[in-house]
């Protein structure tokens, strides 16, 4: 029994991290290892000490330290945070260091010079939630020192923390002057984030949390992976769960601009999503949807509404920015200021508009010659040339794509812009292998990418895999039904249905893209070919005068196809015209 006594006691424990350790020792491996210990010889040592704590071990980038009292843990935190902030804001950003930590007050076990026990893995836990340059305190900590201390604490909830089996309740330690910690690319530091707020579970079953808290999160990831916008982590926008508060309240906490929360009710087998967007400058909400489902298969149901949902929120925000951005003179705009507006050109397919995109991606690259999606719209916007029989060198403008796409990827290869890019210069020199292993990973980088999914399965039927592709064309239109492009998708997927020789469901694609856009001239084109192969002859004739009434000469460049690769596929094509009198 005295033995038991002895080898456990009650203290404070401290744990701190170097946040973005792996990533700064990538960029300068000596110099990161020189500042690590600069911070732990002249600020953490000097103030672990003056505070009359220990230290139990350093663990590569971290520090644990016990201290006998609260007070004295959270004062040389707070010292310590200071200082480490002072010397960070004065270094180029991609050097600066900064740390995390976390304080808890508990029981320990002890081992020798070491400590054990759930008292220091719930410190260690706190400390993963603390912001950069932040404190994370656990209640019993915020208990000991609130009535010592002058400090503001801002109550993040209970929190349910890895191998602890009850929620610990944290709060974070309000520190000002809190260096800006840099991200993938400084540029990002220009643009508004957004926050997913936990959805409120307002089924009567408590048990139902993790199916609402498991879409929030899903949210974030794929929200993470468009790269448009930053996105706040999880455990920051989570520290909200069960508050009713001001959502513009909440955005200046979290250095948010834009909020997302929703709800989920369950009733029977049953569930209804609800969401919104809100600008939280103003506080008016940008997008509201809501969305049904059957619990069958509850993790198909989860996923098909994250994507949904994820699918129509990024539109609505960068729509809301490039109206944000077009009332500033051009002299304040930012490389991403200029990404948008191109972007926002690039979806008017027009020769002008183009035209005037590729001279704001150029704009966006000379302010940031390291902004690699902005490499990768200006490859697009030379494909578009090609596609659209705009004009030009077709040579050159093969390459001209070809050299960007590969910039792009050189710069990011985690970005599935860039991907998908150079999958689409690859098709236009018929390289059809690299196409469809380049939009590959675009898929697999963003899957609620839908122009990715519908590019990999429209290259899929034409090197001859329809049955593969034609389930991605499907679900990139029930993942973005209301696109204002959608028509576009309908005649490809009504091709792919003809060469795959489905021609009534073929024809239903095409009725529906002529209802979405009477004066698309490729729908009516698509459309002779069908309804030639359907023995519709006046039918046919008739899209086909259609067609070049729309675009005269449409049909007289397109009687001979060469899109596919197997040269059976575009004779197929070719006879519907035939067989409607439409070619010899």
């Amino acid at each position: 029994m005295d033995k038991a006594r002895a080898s456990r006691r009650l203290a404070a424990i401290l744990a701190a991290d170097m946040v973005g350790y792996s990533r700064l020792m990538g960029l300068d491996e000596v110099g990161t290892i020189s500042r690590l210990r600069e911070s732990l010889d002249d600020v953490f040592n000097p103030k672990i000490e003056e505070y009359g704590g220990r230290v139990v071990k350093l663990m590569g980038d971290g520090i644990l330290v016990e201290f006998a009292s609260a007070v004295d843990a959270v004062l040389c935190a707070i010292d310590v945070q200071n200082a480490i902030n002072e010397r960070a804001s004065s270094s180029p950003s991609d050097e600066r260091i900064a740390y995390r930590i976390g304080v808890n007050l508990g029981d320990i076990v002890i081992d020798g010079e070491d400590i054990l026990g759930d008292g220091v893995n719930i410190a260690a836990r706190l400390e993963g939630l603390a912001e950069p340059g932040g404190i994370c305190i656990s209640g019993k900590v915020h208990d000991e020192v609130s009535d010592k201390l002058d400090l503001t604490f801002l109550e993040i909830g209970e929190q349910q923390v890895k191998n602890i089996a009850r929620p610990v309740r944290a709060y974070f330690i309000d520190l000002q002057d809190r260096p800006s910690m840099p991200v993938a690319e400084n540029r990002n530091n220009t643009q508004p984030a957004v926050a997913v707020l936990p959805f409120d579970n307002l089924s009567q079953d408590p048990e139902q949390q993790y199916f609402s808290d498991g879409l929030s999160e899903d949210i974030i990831t794929l929200l993470s992976a468009w790269r448009s916008f930053p996105v706040i982590a999880r455990n920051s926008s989570f520290a909200y769960r069960g508050q009713s508060r001001d959502v513009r309240e909440i955005a200046r906490e979290l250095s948010a601009r834009y909020i997302i929360e929703g709800s989920v009710r369950k009733s029977g087998n049953r569930v209804r999503v609800t969401s919104q967007l809100s600008d939280a400058e103003s506080g008016h909400h940008l997008w509201a949807d809501k969305f049904d489902g059957s619990l069958d298969d509850i993790f198909q149901i989860q996923d098909d509404i994250t994507r949904q949902i994820v699918t129509l929120v990024e539109p609505e925000m960068e729509k809301a920015e490039r109206n944000k951005a077009e009332t500033e003179r051009s002299s304040n705009l930012s490389a991403w200021d200029y990404y948008l507006r191109a972007r926002a050109l690039s979806h008017l397919l027009t020769p002008d508009d183009n035209k005037r995109a590729r001279e704001l991606y150029q704009k966006a690259i000379e302010l940031d010659a390291n902004y690699g999606d902005a490499y990768a719209g200006l490859s697009l916007t030379y494909q578009r040339e090609m596609l659209f029989d705009f004009a030009g060198d077709r040579a050159n403008l093969e390459q001209d794509s070809l050299s960007t796409a590969r910039k792009a990827v050189d710069l990011d290869d985690s970005s599935a812009l860039a991907h998908l890019a150079l999958g689409g210069a690859y098709i236009w020199l018929n390289q059809h292998e690299l196409s469809i292993a380049a939009t590959r990973t675009a898929t697999e980088l963003n899957p609620s990418n839908v122009q990715a999914r519908f590019a990999l399965g429209n290259r899929l039927d034409i090197v001859g895999s329809p049955t593969e592709g034609i389930p991605l064309l499907e679900s990139s239109l029930e993942l973005n039904p209301r696109d204002p492009h959608a028509h576009i998708y309908f005649v490809q997927l009504a091709r792919a249905y003809v060469n795959a020789r489905d021609y009534d469901k073929a024809m239903g694609y095409l009725r529906e893209s002529i209802r979405r856009k009477p004066d698309h001239p490729h729908t009516y084109h698509v459309l002779a070919i069908c309804l030639g192969h359907l023995d519709r002859v006046e039918e046919a004739c008739e899209a086909a005068r259609q067609c070049d009434a729309l675009h005269p000469g449409f049909m007289e460049k397109r009687t001979h196809w060469n899109i596919y690769v197997d040269p059976a596929s575009n004779e197929h094509l070719t006879e519907g015209l035939r067989k409607a009198g439409l070619v010899q």
